[in-house]
This record gives structure tokens, C-alpha cells and sequence, in this order.
């Protein structure tokens, strides 16, 4: 079987799925699966073999694809709607799924409307007309400081803002908005950042919730930022410590969020566990495989490992 795996592409998340696609290539048992590398560079141009080569050309012998695109092109849809042309079966989410899982303001509107709890949140675009110390003070009317503020499109905790007070707010808004043309500013929850991966028709269960995974970020960090993502500097604890209750809450959160948002196969959810309850941040329609993501040590948790994951995935595409 020919398995072509995607990775590269124009987002931020480039350097990581380059890893998450050499992961895939390496896991892959060469006895069974032709697997080929469709890099796809900062231009959006694709490449075979190391030549250019038109989408259509790159798919035309491929009997499943594994799509290593984490952000941009890959999740919003892009790539799904040439894959759909071309007719190729493919792991993971449809077209309109993973663009609304992709959107945290979409997806969290949909997500609040299926009862899930999130942070308070207001989503802002550049029109022309208001300024930032106006959006600062409709959300001051809302819900206090402090705030977080982030790209609407972007994962990997990529170009995260931190407001501690309202006063700081309208200058983390702006940058922000300069840098995206768009923003979400969310309460700030503090509590256990904690990472849910949900696989589809495995080990006997419709959607199967792997153990949650406390992740941990490096010391005198508030948070964990796209710098720990790319250099591996999350440490992720799995079988976590946190109550049978609290990890009955997290996965069937995980579940609910990936139902509600209609995703295929399998996705994570990043959840924040208060000692409340615990608060679902986002959900992401493609695990990253690489090294110092939460997917593989919570699949080598239950046994399993990326290469029993990749070709379960393969079997679902091919079940489409």
C-alpha cells in the first residue's frame, strides 16, 4: 500500500511538522507501506522525490495519506478539499471539520453551545474603526483580568500574549492584531494544563480517550509557550496524578469536544483542570507526533505506540 505522508507547509507549525512527518515516515514498517514523503515548502509549493511537482501529480498513485500539516494549509481545510479532488483517502478530520476546529472563535462558540465548559472569551478583527482601548473596555465589561490573548488560526501556543492587568491590555491586543489581523482574548484560568488525545473505533471502544497527560511547563515559565513546543521542553506526565473522578471528567470532556465539533479518527483536546472543574481550551483535529508532543507518551501509556496509531489511522481512511 502507498502512503504518502504531508508535511512542511506555510504556517507557523513548519519546523514541528517536518518532525511529526519524519515520525510517521520512521514508524512506518517499510514491509508493509510504500511510504512517500510529499514535502510541501514555505511557498506552498509541493515536492516528490526532492522535485516540484503538481498536487494532482503527487497524488495520482497514493492509496492513503497521512497528513503532518499541523496549522495553516493543512488544518483549515485546504489540503482536505484537494485530497477530496483528487479522491484520495485520508486519516483525520473532513474539510469543514478541521477548519472549524482550527478557529478558536468558531469552534469555541460551537463548543459552548454543545455544554462544554470554556474561559470566558471575546474575539476581535481589525476593521478600522475601533481601537484597542475600546476593545479592552468591552472586555473589562465582560470578565477581568488577567487575559490571555492569542491568534485566532494559529496552534502551538504560537504568538500568545500574557496581560496581567487592564492597563496592559490595549498594547497586547495591538500587537497581536498587527501581527494576525485577528485576536482572542480569554479569561485566564489558572490551574493544571493537561493534554486528552481521542482515538476512533480503537481497543474495542467507539471513541477511545487516552490516560490525560499533565504537562508541566519549564521552570519560571506562566505558561507554556510555542518556544517549549519546539524545543521540547514540556514534560508530560502520564498516568498523571490526578484523581479517577478528575480523569473521568477530562476524558469524557475530550470526547464530548471532539463529537461536538464533528472530527474524524482522532484529535487532543488541551484542557485546563481547576480544582473546580476542569476548562477546555482547544482542540487540535491533528496530534503532533513529534518529539516532546503529549500523543506518543500517552499512547505508550496504554501499550500502544505511533506506529499501532498510524496504522489504525490507515484503517479508517480506508473504511471511509
Amino acid at each position: 500500500m502507498s502512503v504518502g505522508v504531508l508535511r512542511g507547509g506555510t504556517s507557523s507549525e513548519y519546523d514541528l511538522s517536518l518532525k511529526t512527518g519524519a515520525a510517521m515516515l520512521q514508524a512506518l514498517p517499510e514491509d508493509r507501506y510504500d511510504a512517500r514523503d510529499i514535502f510541501i515548502d514555505k511557498s506552498g509549493f509541493w515536492h516528490l522525490r526532492g522535485a516540484p511537482v503538481d498536487p494532482m501529480r503527487a497524488l495520482s498513485q497514493i492509496d492513503v495519506v497521512l497528513n503532518a500539516l499541523h496549522g495553516g494549509v493543512g488544518e483549515d481545510g485546504t489540503v482536505q478539499r484537494i485530497l477530496d479532488r483528487a479522491g484520495v483517502r485520508y486519516a483525520g478530520a473532513s474539510a469543514v471539520a478541521s477548519a472549524l476546529s482550527l478557529n478558536k472563535a468558531r469552534a469555541g462558540d460551537v463548543l459552548q453551545r454543545a455544554g462544554i465548559r470554556m474561559p470566558n472569551a471575546v474575539s476581535f478583527a481589525l476593521d478600522g474603526t475601533s481601537t484597542t482601548g475600546a476593545m479592552a473596555k468591552y472586555v473589562f465589561q465582560r470578565f477581568g483580568p488577567p487575559y490571555v490573548v492569542k491568534p485566532v488560526n494559529e496552534g502551538a501556543s504560537f504568538g500568545i500574549r500574557i496581560a496581567m492587568t487592564l492597563v496592559e491590555l490595549p498594547d497586547v491586543l495591538g500587537d497581536v492584531l498587527d501581527a494576525f489581523g485577528s485576536a482572542l482574548v480569554e479569561e485566564y484560568i489558572r490551574g493544571h494544563d493537561v493534554s486528552v488525545g481521542v482515538i476512533q473505533d480503537f481497543r474495542g471502544e467507539e471513541l477511545y480517550a487516552l490516560p490525560p497527560a499533565h504537562m508541566i511547563a519549564p521552570q519560571g515559565s506562566r505558561y507554556i509557550d510555542s518556544d517549549a513546543h519546539h524545543e521540547a521542553r514540556i514534560t508530560h506526565v502520564v498516568p498523571s496524578n490526578f484523581s479517577y473522578t478528575e480523569k473521568q471528567a477530562l476524558m469524557d470532556m475530550a470526547r464530548a469536544a471532539h463529537r461536538a465539533l464533528g472530527l474524524s479518527h482522532f484529535s487532543r483536546a488541551d484542557i485546563v483542570l481547576t480544582p473546580r472543574a476542569p476548562y477546555l481550551l482547544e482542540v487540535n483535529a491533528i496530534p503532533g507526533l513529534y518529539p516532546g508532543a503529549s500523543f506518543p507518551p500517552m499512547l505508550e501509556s496504554v501499550g500502544s505506540s505511533v506506529r499501532e496509531f498510524l496504522e489504525h489511522a490507515i484503517s479508517l481512511a480506508k473504511g471511509q
